[in-house]
């Protein structure tokens, strides 16, 4: 299992609505294999995540949160965000420039992975949390060698769906999972990160890029 955090995130915001990243991962992952027919064996997780001076509450979310994936057997990959500026068309036709969060590196990281995990024979199926196009390039590569070494290697991709998502595409090459919420709102992370201890909950996900 390879998880993009944030393309997760964002695809789960506009097909359930749900506004921070709400999952647990390591419960997300299972059950979907299970749903397949599949052991999950290993589970690894990717995003970018702000830095302290940049945005100390998410900073401290995503800390939070991923220090307990740790806990609980999960493969954690994360890199700070750089922030540039972007114009954005508003709905009323005007423009304006807001602040966005860019994940360097995480595609790649786990493209490599990806293929160093087809490589290794210890497994059977690569599952990807994503609908980034560009890892069909890897798609391609995992059916090389399965080519090359002459056994059977599967590349799916899992994504939710809904009847207001409109992104109804896996990533091409792969064998596509949606998710539907029943499925989904089995495997919600009981802990709420953004809240401070005996504190309220406050703010919204960073906008990334």
């Amino acid at each position: 299992m390879f998880v993009d955090g944030q393309n997760l995130f964002y695809a789960v915001k506009r097909a359930f609505g749900y506004r921070h990243p709400n999952y647990a991962i390591a419960t997300l992952a299972e059950t979907v294999c299970r749903e397949q027919g599949w052991q999950c064996t290993q589970t690894s997780f990717y995003t970018g995540i702000p830095e302290a001076s940049d945005n100390a509450f998410w900073h401290r979310f995503w800390v939070a949160k991923l220090a307990t994936m740790g806990t609980r057997g999960v493969r954690v990959f994360s890199r700070h965000l750089r922030y540039r500026n972007q114009t954005v068309v508003l709905p009323d036709g005007g423009e304006q420039t807001v602040l966005v969060g860019q994940e360097k590196g995480i595609d790649i990281r786990i493209a490599l992975d990806m293929v160093h995990a087809a490589r290794s024979g210890d497994y059977d199926v690569l599952l990807v949390f994503s609908q980034d196009q560009d890892l069909s390039e890897v798609a391609t590569e995992v059916r090389s060698i399965a080519a090359e070494r002459k056994r059977w290697l599967k590349m799916a991709s899992a994504f939710p769906r809904s009847p207001t998502y409109t992104n109804k595409r896996g990533v091409d090459k792969t064998d596509w999972i949606p998710i539907q919420r029943s499925l989904y709102d089995q495997c919600i992370d009981k802990t709420d990160y953004r809240r401070k201890r005996g504190g309220p909950q406050q703010g919204k996900a960073p906008r990334t890029g």
